[in-house]
């Protein structure tokens, strides 16, 4: 058996390509993280520079020959797009951790409920309002208006954790109730996205199909929750090679034959992650192992997800900046006030209702993954790609700058929930 492979030139050109946009998200991160912005953020906006927000457009030739060398060199570059997302999802469900505390319990269900379905539910009317300059090629109106009303409410883990680390509040009451939320919303979620590109896929609702989809989706999870709690753990003394190797099989195959049951991609590397964590534990040994893990993917394969995420924005044509904004205050406007209603029963003072309604605002990760699915299974167009992006890039932001004006002003703020 003999396989087809690029000409030497094309792997070349590849390689550049690949370091072009490693180092420009590497620098515009790090320029973000020195004025206490996301990273995120920062890779992204690295991708920006060298894509269609700047480098095609005032010097298109160049761009051509790096990103457009040969007809193949898109899909070339896809793989470590995709890989990118596999291992960001991957770590994220490894990260994950669901702790209800029955003196929490209530906090957790009002701004579950408030931050999740009142926000759905309150971007309904705006479907219509969109649509013309949202919907993607395949004009499914079901897929449409469940990423609009995801868009609305999605909340990120990656970006928040992040934030908290350097803000020196993890593990305060107000950090594990907003990643306990966050969890759980991001796990009804993305179920509803799993829905989404199903339908977008077979272009009509098949109930029987959509409930299937629903219950392994949540059974998986369930399963994989009932087996971290009552499994012995495994010892995790194997040489480092033998732990890589079983998990990246295992990741990889799970992938492929969560696919045949009509559950996306990026749950899957998210449920393996939760997987790992359930079998092997969190001693000493699978950190340190999971931790140099972290160190090789955010130092190569996700800020190219995220770089690639960047160079397709074009915000000079594919861009209206008026729907930016409006999309933006209802999204934001939603989510704050959805959080900040429910929470007025809950005897918690106004300073600390804010703080949840602006914290549950930051997207992130997530609603980048929203966005780059939804866009590749054509459910929205260029324009609300575009738009998810700048929303999350924004939304992140305000947040992680809020949470340490707060901090500035009293100290001791995030520990008195």
């Amino acid at each position: 058996m003999r396989l087809s492979t690029l000409s030497e030139s094309e792997i070349i050109i590849t390689l550049i390509a690949l370091a072009l946009l490693l180092l420009s998200a590497f620098v515009f991160g790090t320029l973000m993280e020195l004025i206490k912005g996301p990273r995120v953020v920062g890779e992204i906006f690295g991708g920006m520079v060298i894509g269609g927000s700047f480098l095609f457009i005032i010097a298109p030739a160049l761009s051509e020959r790096l990103f457009f060398a040969y007809p193949e060199e898109g899909k070339v570059l896809n793989i470590f797009y995709q890989l990118g997302l596999i291992f960001l999802m991957f770590l994220s469900g490894y990260n994950t951790d669901i702790k209800v505390e029955r003196s929490n319990a209530k906090t957790i269900s009002l701004v579950f409920v408030g931050a999740t379905f009142l926000p759905m539910a309150g971007s309904i009317p705006f479907f219509g309002l969109f649509r013309e300059n949202f919907i993607g090629s395949i004009e499914n109106e079901v897929a449409y208006c469940l990423v609009f009303a995801i868009g609305v409410a999605i909340t990120s883990i990656p970006v928040i954790s992040k934030i908290f680390f350097d803000m020196g509040i993890m593990n305060t009451k107000f950090s594990n109730t907003v990643l306990t939320v966050s969890t759980f919303q991001d796990l009804c979620l993305w179920i509803l996205l799993n829905v989404a590109t199903k339908v977008a896929q077979s272009g009509e609702i098949k109930l029987a199909e959509m409930i299937v989809i629903v219950l392994v989706t949540i059974g998986i999870f369930v399963l994989i929750a009932l087996v971290s709690r009552y499994i012995k753990q495994v010892k995790s003394d194997w040489k480092p090679n033998t732990f890589y190797s079983i998990s990246f099989s295992l990741l990889l195959m799970t992938c492929g034959a969560l696919y045949i049951l009509g559950i996306n991609i990026m749950y899957s590397a998210f449920v393996v992650g939760y997987l790992i964590k359930a079998v092997f534990g969190t001693g000493e040994s699978t950190k340190t192992r999971m931790h140099f893990l972290e160190n090789i993917a955010f130092s190569f394969f996700i800020p190219i997800y995220f770089a690639l995420v960047g160079i397709q924005l074009n915000v000079v044509h594919d861009f209206s900046l008026t729907r930016f904004l409006l999309f933006f205050a209802i999204a934001f406007g939603l989510e704050f006030a959805g959080t900040w209603l429910l929470l007025l029963p809950s005897g918690l003072k106004m300073s600390t209702r804010m703080n949840f309604a602006v914290t549950m605002n930051a997207r992130g990760g997530p609603g980048i993954v929203l966005a780059t699915v939804a866009y590749s299974y054509d459910i929205i167009s260029l324009e609300f790609f575009t738009v998810l992006i700048l929303t999350t890039m924004l939304s992140s932001m305000i947040a992680g700058y809020y949470l340490r004006f707060r901090q500035r002003r009293d100290p001791e703020e995030f520990n008195k929930l």
